[in-house]
């Protein structure tokens, strides 16, 4: 996250192009991601240059006669002199753009749809001149400054489309931990950031050799997405781009039609589909009517993940609440297809505000592995009350930035003492999310837990049953205890409840008791305010005679 003067430098751009007359954000988030990729181009061929003098071989990314399209020259240049060479769609930067990368890359394909916004000279200069200011050597600080500019268009969907907060992305990343032999799709992928939290994950998790030895694979394969809008399919892959993927592979398709025939070829998939949007029944794959028989997305994505995963695969969906407990028929069909015949892991309700303020909606994440056969024994619930952020239309950060920010990568709440922990825990869930999922999956939980979630009693040294990888509160909590935030359902229960998936279905309310004084004794303090009133008053009246 980006905070300070960079956060301010690149709000200040962002206002340049509003000033200069662009309202639409899509647009300014393309128009800057352009010039960023500009940038970045020249900033790798000046480390290729450098390697070269030092014995490496390079293939050049500009030619002899495209050295006015380097960075260096560009913001040299003098203003009309540059705005020519953006606004020539014959011989002019935007075409070079087009024709790069392999021809046969999904990359070069989306971006032959590139073209300059044609702003004036000036207003060009002066987003050139703001841009130059800003050090983006890091590859970090360019995909920090990215997902800023991305923030932007936080909810702004359409047909019930929602951009995934980060925090939550990152919980889901953390959550499934993807590893170099995986590959991740996102069939709903939008602007990519399933994909880029998977690549940060990736990346902060593995050395520079094991990632040398995987490049080819992450840069060509690992990576995969479908999206049907020209400008996301675009600023997805240059996303991904930016975030050290040479050539990702966003396929334009609409996902859920007759078009996709991806079968089997995935074994992690990440996502957030459009919820409440329908599709004409005629364009769906028949192999997912076959499944579910809707035309509802929200149904139509589980079929078609459940379809593109291997055997083995794993998934973590946001759904509406509706995919949980609705009575029609197709919501059943999917839900009984997911426990029943593959392995339903987990169920985390969370609460309607996170995806203010562009929508109330309530919503879940469900985890599984597809099986083909089967597998579910106990589904873990988690009743998630607070994500970090109030949950109304401000959506006002409530725990300390740095915390919030980093909660995923290590041990960040290591130092706490427990008073510290459960205070935490009041505003902000994640943690405890992630490392009760985690231990729950682990090799741990069965040597201090009964098939049930009970506690046992175990005598062991505290390594031996995970109290150096997991919170001590983890490791002791009664995952049968239903009035707490986490804990299990057998198979059986949500079967014989017509695969309900609700958290209401199952969780307990515990209800406090409140004693209220005895009818005489409140009207009796009623007459007693009420002559302290009238008193008043007769005072007062005197005073003013």
């Amino acid at each position: 996250m980006i905070t300070g003067e960079l956060k301010s430098q690149i709000d200040q751009i962002w206002n340049t192009f509003w000033t200069g007359g662009e309202p639409n954000t899509i647009t300014i988030v393309e128009q800057l991601t352009y010039l960023i990729f500009i940038k970045d181009l020249d900033e790798r061929e000046i480390r290729n240059e450098l390697k070269a003098k030092r014995g490496f071989s390079y293939t050049p990314i500009f030619k002899e006669n495209q050295q006015n399209f380097r960075w260096k020259n560009l913001k040299e240049m003098d203003v009309n002199a540059r705005h020519q060479i953006f606004s020539n769609t014959v011989d002019g930067i935007f075409p070079f753009i087009r024709s790069l990368g392999k021809e046969t890359s999904m990359f070069a394909i989306h971006m032959k749809g590139a073209s300059f916004g044609n702003y004036k000279p000036s207003v060009l200069d002066q987003v050139i001149e703001k841009l130059d200011n800003i050090d983006m050597t890091h590859q970090d600080t360019k995909g920090d400054i990215y997902e800023y500019m991305l923030s932007k268009l936080e909810g702004g969907g359409t047909a019930g489309q929602f951009r995934t907060p980060r925090h939550i992305i990152k919980m889901m990343v953390e959550l499934m931990q993807p590893t170099l032999e995986d590959t991740i799709s996102d069939p709903s992928v939008g602007t990519a950031g399933f994909l880029v939290g998977a690549k940060e994950y990736i990346d902060k998790h593995n050395d520079i050799t094991l990632l040398d030895k995987y490049a080819d694979h992450i840069n060509r394969k690992m990576f995969n997405g479908t999206e049907f809008s020209s400008t996301m399919l675009r600023i997805a892959s240059m996303n991904l781009y930016l975030h050290g993927v040479e050539e990702p592979n966003i396929i334009d398709v609409d996902a859920v039609s007759k078009d996709n025939t991806v079968t089997n070829e995935h074994t992690l998939i990440l996502a957030n589909p459009p919820f409440k949007g329908t599709i004409d029944k005629e364009s769906i794959s028949p192999g997912l009517k076959n499944v579910t028989d809707t035309s509802k997305t929200e149904l139509l994505f589980l079929a078609l993940m459940l379809r593109q995963l291997k055997t083995g695969g794993r998934a973590a969906v946001i759904v509406p609440d509706g995919v949980l407990f609705g009575s029609g028929k197709a919501y059943k069909s999917i839900r009984e297809e997911i426990i029943a015949n593959n392995k339903l892991e987990a169920v985390i309700s969370m609460p309607s505000g996170v995806f203010k303020p562009y929508a109330g909606v309530s919503t879940a994440i469900i985890i599984f592995t597809k099986t083909g056969n089967g597998g579910t024994d106990n589904v873990w619930f988690y009743d998630m009350q607070a994500d970090g952020k109030s949950l109304d239309d401000k959506r006002a950060l409530l725990v300390d930035e740095d915390l919030f920010t980093s909660f995923s990568f290590g041990n960040a709440l290591e130092t706490m003492d427990l008073e510290a922990k459960q205070k935490l825990h009041s505003k902000f869930n994640l943690p405890q999310i992630i490392d009760h999922y985690r231990y729950y999956k682990s090799d741990f939980y069965k040597k201090m837990h009964s098939e049930n979630g009970a506690v046992l009693q175990v005598k062991d040294l505290p390594e031996n049953l995970g109290f150096n990888e997991f919170m001590p509160e983890t490791i002791t909590h009664d995952y049968s205890n239903r009035t707490s935030q986490s804990f299990l359902v057998p198979f059986k229960e949500i079967a014989n409840n017509d695969w309900d998936l609700s958290i209401n279905r199952y969780k307990e309310i515990v209800y406090e008791e409140v004693q209220y004084d005895a009818p005489n004794v409140i009207l009796e303090r009623i007459n007693s305010l009420g002559n302290e009133r009238n008193s008043l008053v007769e005072k007062l009246r005197i005073n003013l005679n």
